[in-house]
């Protein structure tokens, strides 16, 4: 059976629902606990695909004493892009294959002039393009609500296709090449994670939404958590399908 190799970069960060969803359609899960001092593995076989997590380090933490792995996991994706390894990348994810195809990462801002921005909660994600001319958006509305938690984004890779934007991140979904996608937003979550994060987060949180901001979202996690597994998991089931075909 096919193995999903799973670079972890903080603990309660892991693959979560699509892990799940993988193990349903008969991967291997192989996870790398990075931020335990797992070594990032030299290359991916053939056939195997790569699923890169989020975490509260970001791309300009790369040669950071710190977060020794992000460099050499920079140089990993580098190499998978070249030899068309089949890639899924959440949030840091994401911004790591971006930065890994060339493009540039940075903290998000809005208005003018130009003030940071932390996008964290749930809100409505804009898709850019149709199930007609990307399947991986198969069974999906023009737009769905899901959970953010970033506070930097990044320009497209060159040749990229931008799947999805925010209001506040025009940047939130890409595909480049064939099998090779960027996810700035969470549809891996669960319900019971939430809290957790929360928890860990709890200063990154209230910098974004204020004080009452734990109390926003848990509500908000209660209002649309229904919603949110049904639609994301139709995401993720073809995300893994579009992986396995090409």
């Amino acid at each position: 059976m096919p193995t999903a190799h799973v670079l972890i970069h903080a603990d309660q960060e892991g693959p979560a629902r699509l892990g799940d969803l993988l193990r349903e359609a008969g991967w291997i899960l192989r996870p790398y606990q990075l931020f335990l001092g797992d070594a990032v593995p030299p290359s991916i076989p053939r056939g195997d695909l790569l699923v890169v997590m989020g975490g509260p380090m970001g791309v300009g933490d790369v040669g950071s004493p710190a977060y020794q792995f992000l460099a050499p996991e920079a140089d990993l994706l580098r190499r998978c892009l070249a030899d068309d390894t089949p890639i899924i990348g959440i949030c840091l994810g994401a911004q790591l294959i971006a930065h890994a195809a060339g493009a540039r990462v940075y903290p998000l801002t809005v208005g003018d002039p130009p003030v940071r921005h932390r996008e964290v909660g749930w809100g409505a994600l804009h898709f850019t393009a149709t199930a007609q001319d990307e399947p991986v958006l198969a069974g999906l509305d023009p737009s769905e609500i899901v959970l953010h938690w970033h506070g930097d984004t990044f320009n497209l890779p060159r040749g990229a296709t931008l799947l999805a934007s925010t209001l506040a991140c025009p940047n939130q979904f890409f595909r480049l090449g064939q099998r090779v996608w960027g996810l700035q937003f969470h549809v891996e979550v669960t319900a019971s994670l939430v809290p957790l994060w929360l928890a860990a987060d709890a200063e990154f949180v209230r910098t974004a939404n204020g004080p009452q901001g734990e109390d926003r979202i848990l509500a908000d996690t209660a209002r649309h958590i229904l919603r949110h597994r049904q639609q994301g998991d139709r995401l993720l089931r073809n995300l893994i399908r579009l992986a396995t075909t090409g």
